[in-house]
């Protein structure tokens, strides 16, 4: 049995963890102390700004208003918190595990719109790199000094390494394996043996007396297709909904460029075309160059794709875009079944990442997919997928 100071101990946790979730406007009535004042100050520090003047509290009727006031009078009134924002990342990191910490960066930043943590090299030291920081730095790299861009570089390149990681596991699940007839194999495996092949080639050492069959050399099938690559054109949006897709997409090109059975041309567009394939090995490069925001020319980004084709038969273009244009649809829509009708194939996604967020036009959608567009928003091993598919 438990005995008196058991359940003295265990009811003070349970009242401190109560004080935490309901926050600093119930210190009137629930005490925080003891190891659990350290993880209130740094929960206020940010959630605090919940109850600013900017902040987002709904108040439902004019009790609730007159409440608030006094609480809030009472809370801003006490002794401001004395940490700061590095004080504040050094904390977190050490109360919380990891998951939690990423959570609270992630709102710092997105919902609290602590820029500061992206512009102070010391801060960004300490932050824990995953792809939500990574889309933060991408999206305010242009307001970093050199000395904080070079830091932002190295933990964009760590991030998208994982994903790179991750990611090549599941194309070469789907990529390699595939059986090609007609060709010389490195890796001799029994599976892959072409017993016709390796018959003809032996008929001359058959023993027409003891009727037996002998083999000085096995041929074989291969994994890997060496010449006639297929060409692969991507053409991504790099509007500011677009993101994930312009994150995953560049690792997934990346990936693609060290197949020896692919030839890739990587394209970004919003009112203008930069081709960015010579960059196509780096998705590092490639990521510190895109410029979010701004219009969406597709009509532009089709015409070029048509521009650079150079074998339409063994050609497939995959527009990434939310199909949300900014010229003539019409147009656009030409520019697609013309690239079709020449027998190039045409996929086009709403989205490349593993979440599927997605805001599209979809009257847009339908049209491609009813002029023969493969339509779809898709995570990175699915398109890999249809182009394995479309090619084996």
């Amino acid at each position: 049995m438990q005995n008196k100071t058991d359940d003295l101990d265990l009811n003070k946790r349970n009242l401190n963890r109560w004080r935490l979730i309901l926050g600093s406007f119930a210190e009137d009535n629930l005490k925080v102390d003891g190891e659990y004042f350290e993880i209130d100050e740094t929960l206020n520090f940010l959630y605090d700004r919940e109850y600013s003047e900017s902040g987002g509290y709904s108040l439902n009727n004019l009790n609730d208003f007159n409440n608030f006031n006094n609480s809030k009078e009472k809370r801003f009134s006490r002794e401001k918190s004395s940490l700061t924002v590095p004080k504040w990342i050094s904390k977190v990191k050490k109360l919380f595990p990891k998951e939690t910490v990423e959570i609270m960066q992630n709102q710092a930043l997105e919902k609290y719109k602590l820029t500061e943590i992206l512009t102070d090299e010391n801060i960004l030291k300490e932050i824990e790199p995953n792809i939500e920081l990574l889309k933060n730095i991408l999206a305010f790299k242009d307001t970093m000094n050199a000395g904080v861009k070079k830091l932002a570089y190295e933990i964009v390149k760590k991030v998208v390494e994982e994903i790179k990681n991750k990611m090549e596991i599941e194309i070469k699940k789907v990529f390699y394996g595939k059986k090609l007839a007609n060709s010389t194999a490195v890796n001799k495996i029994f599976k892959n043996l072409d017993i016709k092949k390796t018959v003809r080639h032996n008929l001359k050492n058959y023993d027409y007396k003891d009727k037996k069959f002998f083999v000085d050399k096995l041929y074989f099938n291969q994994n890997i297709k060496k010449y006639n690559p297929y060409n692969i054109i991507i053409l991504i949006d790099e509007s500011g909904s677009m993101l994930d897709s312009v994150i995953y997409t560049s690792v997934m090109a990346s990936i693609f460029a060290n197949l020896p059975y692919l030839s890739v041309k990587l394209v970004i567009f919003d009112i203008s075309i930069v081709d960015l394939s010579e960059y196509i090995r780096e998705p590092i490069d490639i990521l510190f160059k895109v410029q979010l925001g701004g219009g969406t020319d597709i009509v532009k980004a089709l015409e070029y794709a048509k521009k650079i084709t150079i074998a339409p038969d063994k050609t497939i273009v995959i527009l990434i875009s939310d199909l949300f244009d900014s010229n003539d649809y019409k147009l656009m829509y030409k520019n697609a079944s013309d690239i079709i009708e020449s027998g190039s194939k045409l996929f086009v996604l709403t989205a490349l990442d593993y979440n599927a967020n997605i805001s599209y036009d979809k009257e847009a959608a339908k049209y491609f997919s009813k002029i023969g567009a493969k339509v779809g928003a898709l995570t990175p091993n699915k398109l890999s997928k249809w182009i394995s598919d479309s090619i084996f």
